[in-house]
């Protein structure tokens, strides 16, 4: 390997650790050792110190151990003309960076100088990581880069990130090139940054790309189900992210190779050894060492002086991933990293639907002979008919015809309609049926954007997504306010035809279930079993999809499975199903009930929508959905609670579901359902509120949705007792749960 980087490492490393101690002094000075110190909202305490020493920190004098520990990894440092012939002590100084860069990071938390402001958002919590999860899971996000540094100017710098969107890559920003980060550039360029836009800003210094690494832990602790704690778990950590999870680190400098002072320059060396040890290679567009023999990675460890234009498509090769672009005939880019993003009012050219005009879309099963292939009509004005900053109607009529089309398709491929347009740069969609609203953005109105465009989308990605059951598609478009008008009542009465014939579909209806193992790329040993009236725990996946899905590719994740005998029609029990788990989840679980908590419950892989879970004083059970930051009764945040859960295993009082089997007949059907319900977070009680009490009238409970208490009442269980005494809760009556 290259002395130079070995040196420079080695060299950094002491100083980061250095820095580590100072900062750690200073902070025990003002608050003393007994201060609390964490990152916001995740149950893995520090999680780079939790995976490399096992080491909970909850304490400013923990630390003291952490970098102790750090400090014995590092060596003395070699001199310039000392050659090193292989990676260990560059690695275990990588180690020791790392671990003093999560203190350095964590302390900014303590002592003040909070790291998330402006375009900088520091720590990513688990909440978060585990609603990225699923497209992780699902191929959207096919890996992650890591930039350290800049470009020589802003036009490079959107150009590059432009690349990674269109690609799919999720970004991660941390430190600077001579005093300028890539991300500053993207903010002058007003490019938006955020999760829904695949651009993540950590923070400016290059210890704030430690977040990158703590999210690639924290992935395998949460998904993979690994426990961290001892030397072969650590192990297993830094292997699945070698083997599962398809990161690099791309290292921009100036034009002529020159960077910023030695010191800067020795940490980003070290940052770099310590991602090695994660098997996530580095690639350079500027003449630093290289490391080409492989081990560690996959491939080689740095590769350096790469042309900006040939960088992206060099660093997918080197760290083995897998990509395809979109080739859609449309003037902007296109790509699931534009998908989040917003169009402001100041930035917009003209918009549709909201509260502003009537929109609606709609798919239909036609006739083959009624449908011409690739077909875009726009009956109504164009987009340069249309006047800047006005609101129009619209109307998207998608007609289908396949020979293996099913009508309750239908509802499967329209709601792809927002993904499938959203993805277009420059376009805002949000919603769907009749309740859609799509801004068309100034720049993507410059370069040529057009309504026929919409069309054009949905022609390519239903051909390419739906191959193996559409056979024709086309598109009508309307911006006709009389047509919109008439056509949008049309609409609504379909909608209320499917959800009736649809949402009358019971899990007795059907011999068959279907499986979901999508996951298991994250979560090796987790497998969903959906079925019509309990859909995949990821909120994603219901029994139609799972169906539709297996028709297009019978090989995929999802796949009928005969329930065969019945076990226990209370619990839910099925002796094919039982069969069909323990070879799909590698002979881990043996048995699973789908309508109980307390009794071998499905398993969860980290993607839930929500978590139950048993509150024992209370007799019922409490509901907490990932965007709740506080306290529950049960005494853990929803952070630590999926903590415990996640991975593939059962954990019997906990399990993980997806927002609609909130109101299902099916929910906990074992334990008599909705009525054991005594707590839910705020705001998602709201959010399932209509539907949960259309459950409770069928119940004869008209009058339990007010009882059910939220943290606006207590968030302590005795206290949770009290408020349902008063209330007069069923549950405090019901048979006991244990």
């Amino acid at each position: 390997m290259s002395k130079i980087i070995a040196t420079a490492a080695i060299r950094g490393a002491h100083r980061l650790v250095e820095r580590a101690e100072n900062d750690l002094k200073k902070a025990i000075k003002a608050k003393g050792k007994q201060a609390p110190i964490a990152y916001p909202s995740t149950a893995y305490y520090l999680p780079i110190i939790l995976l490399f020493l096992g080491q909970k920190v909850e304490k400013l004098g923990d630390l003291e151990y952490s970098l102790q520990e750090a400090r014995k990894l590092l060596r003395s440092i070699p001199s310039d003309d000392l050659w090193l012939p292989y990676l260990g002590d560059t690695l275990d100084s990588g180690v020791a960076t790392l671990i003093a860069e999560e203190a350095i990071e964590s302390l900014k938390y303590v002592n003040g100088s909070n790291p998330v402001g402006g375009i900088w958002l520091g720590f990513t919590n688990d909440n978060i990581l585990r609603l990225q999860g699923i497209k992780l899971v699902d191929g959207r996000m096919p890996g992650f880069a890591a930039i350290v540094g800049c470009t020589e100017n802003n036009e490079q710098a959107v150009k590059l990130i432009r690349g990674f969107q269109e690609r799919s890559i999720l970004v991660f920003m941390a430190g600077n090139t001579n005093g300028r980060s890539i991300a500053e550039q993207l903010a002058e360029e007003g490019i938006e940054m955020n999760w829904d836009t695949f651009l993540v800003p950590y923070g400016k210094e290059i210890t704030a790309a430690i977040h990158a690494l703590n999210f690639a832990a924290r992935s395998a602790m949460t998904f993979g189900g690994i426990e961290p704690g001892n030397f072969k778990a650590a192990r297993d950590i830094l292997l699945y992210n070698k083997d599962r999870v398809y990161a690099f680190v791309m290292a921009l400098g100036s034009d002529d190779g020159v960077d910023d002072e030695q010191l800067i320059i020795d940490e980003k060396f070290a940052t770099a050894a310590g991602a090695i040890n994660f098997g996530f290679p580095v690639i350079s567009d500027v003449n630093i060492p290289q490391i080409l023999p492989t081990g560690i990675c996959t491939y080689e460890h740095v590769i350096s002086g790469i042309k900006l234009d040939e960088i992206i498509s060099r660093a997918i090769e080197l760290r083995g991933l897998t990509i395809k672009l979109e080739e859609i005939p449309i003037p902007v880019p296109y790509g699931a990293g534009f998908e989040g993003e917003r169009v402001r009012a100041e930035n917009m050219f003209v918009q549709f639907g909201g509260k502003n005009s009537d929109a609606f879309e709609l798919l239909r099963m036609n006739p083959i002979d009624q449908v011409e292939d690739n077909k875009i009509e726009v009956i109504g004005p164009e987009v340069d008919e249309m006047e800047e900053g006005q609101a129009y109607p619209l109307g998207i009529v998608v007609e289908v015809a396949g020979r293996e089309f099913e009508e309750d398709f239908e509802s499967v491929l329209e709601r792809r309609i927002h993904e499938f347009i959203g993805c277009a740069n420059g376009i805002f969609h949000m919603g769907q049926r009749a309740i859609v609203w799509v801004r068309i953005s100034k720049e993507a109105h410059e370069k040529g954007f057009k309504i026929k465009h919409f069309g054009e989308i949905l022609l390519a990605k239903m051909h390419e997504e739906f191959t193996k059951i559409v056979d024709r598609v086309q598109v009508k478009i309307y911006t006709d306010k009389d047509k919109v008008a008439e056509l949008i009542e049309t609409a609504r009465a379909i909608y209320h035809q499917r959800d009736e014939r649809i949402g009358g579909m019971t899990d007795e209806d059907v011999e068959d279930y279907y499986s979901c193992t999508l996951c298991q790329s994250y979560a090796p040993n987790h497998v969903c079993i959906v079925t019509p009236q309990r859909l995949g725990l990821c909120g994603a996946y219901t029994w139609l999809d799972c169906k539709a899905s297996f028709r297009i590719d019978e090989h995929g994740p999802n796949e009928p499975v005969k329930k065969g005998s019945c076990i226990d029609p209370i619990r839910g029990q099925w002796q094919n199903i039982n069969d069909y788990i323990e070879v799909k989840s590698n002979g881990n679980l043996k048995k699973f009930n789908a309508y109980s908590i307390l009794e071998e419950p499905m398993t969860s892989c980290g993607c839930f929508e929500c978590i139950v879970a048993i509150v024992p004083e209370a007799n019922g059970v409490m509901i907490v959905d990932r965007d709740f930051l506080g306290m529950t009764p049960c005494g853990m945040t929803f952070s630590t609670l999926a903590g415990q859960i996640g991975g593939g295993i059962q954990t019997p009082g906990f399990i993980g579901i997806g927002k609609v089997y909130i109101s299902s007949p099916k929910f906990i059907s074992a334990e008599e359902g909705q009525k054991r319900i005594v707590w839910m977070s705020k705001l998602l009680k709201e959010e399932v509120g209509e539907r949960l009490q259309a459950q409770l009238e069928k119940m004869g409970l008209s009058d339990l949705y007010g009882k059910i208490a939220t943290e606006e009442d207590t968030e302590d269980p005795e206290k949770l007792l009290e408020y349902l005494q008063k209330a007069g809760h069923p549950a405090l009556e019901m048979e006991a749960l244990f």
